[in-house]
């Protein structure tokens, strides 16, 4: 059941509703960050500390128009030693959320991997986009999209349960899950099969808590109510689904950019799993979903 969490919208309100936060950007020194940055702060859900290039960082601001007063900017122009930096300061409590800027995604990864400095903790590292689709009746969340290649049953409980926590911390008291298969049955000849009728077990005896795992299913179930009825699938989680669970990347990165340039979709993403919320978006997403995903994790 979804507590006050209807659009990417009330992402915002609920930031609102906690401390600001203080998001540090690693290679801060790209346009489409900076506009996020401001739409932030505008709406007064974060604070800000860029590490950059600091004369590229104000050059784009001023042909941007955008009001970088106030930011605390400190100069680095290698983008590695940037983006170590910017994890420094979350180990240091000056920020609480770090942003992925003009860095490469292996340099600012290896950033927050890194054994002496980094945001290593037991958990493992795991992706979430919570989208807004307009032929959907809800907010739809997808993982993993982007972190784990080809996970095995142990890790997907983990990254179950990383996605599951993220959705209760922002007011999805119990989401239902549906686990992705190419057919809504269990064949012994797909893995990703056994392991949904697995993970569904595991939610009924109490092993997985907080949400109603249903499957496999294929896609169509999970988002299609009238196609249950028409297979005779009896399910809470059919048709009414907060969140998709795939079964490897390849799946999960094909649905997020379908969602995002098929479905029209708008998605606020994060990495979970580390010792701060980590916004980690792709370049070519639009500001907007850059924005959410600063609210996400100003909310989470």
């Amino acid at each position: 059941m979804s507590i006050g969490i209807n659009k990417l919208d009330d992402l915002v309100s609920i930031a609102r509703l906690k401390e600001k936060k203080t998001i540090v950007v690693a290679a801060a020194d790209d346009e489409h960050v900076l506009h996020a940055i401001n739409e932030a702060r505008k709406n007064n859900i974060a604070d800000a500390i860029f590490v950059g290039n600091a004369e590229n960082i104000n050059k784009i601001a001023e042909a941007e128009k955008i009001d970088i007063n106030g930011i605390r900017i400190i100069d680095e122009p290698n983008q590695a030693l940037a983006a170590r930096k910017a994890v420094e300061l979350i180990n240091s409590g000056e920020a609480q959320v770090l942003m992925k800027g003009l860095v490469s995604t292996a340099d600012f990864l290896r950033a927050v991997l890194n054994k002496e400095v980094g945001l290593r903790t037991n958990n493992l590292l795991s992706h979430i986009g919570i989208f807004e689709l307009p032929a959907y009746h809800k907010l739809l969340a997808l993982t993993d999209a982007a972190q784990n290649i080809a996970p095995t049953f142990e890790e997907k409980i983990s990254i179950l349960n990383n996605a599951i926590g993220c959705l209760n911390r922002i007011g999805i008291e119990k989401p239902k899950v549906g686990v992705l298969g190419a057919v809504e049955v269990v064949n012994p000849k797909m893995e990703s099969t056994i392991h949904a009728a697995m993970l569904t077990q595991m939610n009924r005896r109490g092993q997985i808590k907080n949400c109603i795992i249903d499957g496999p299913f294929a896609l169509d179930n999970i988002v299609s109510k009238e196609t249950c009825v028409h297979k005779k699938i009896e399910t809470e989680v059919g048709g009414d689904a907060d969140l998709v669970f795939c079964p490897n990347i390849e799946v999960g990165n094909a649905l997020y950019k379908s969602f995002t340039y098929l479905a029209g979709g708008t998605t606020a993403a994060m990495i979970l799993g580390a010792k701060a919320p980590i916004v980690l978006t792709s370049r070519a997403d639009s500001n907007r979903s850059k924005f959410m995903s600063i609210a996400l994790a100003a909310a989470y």
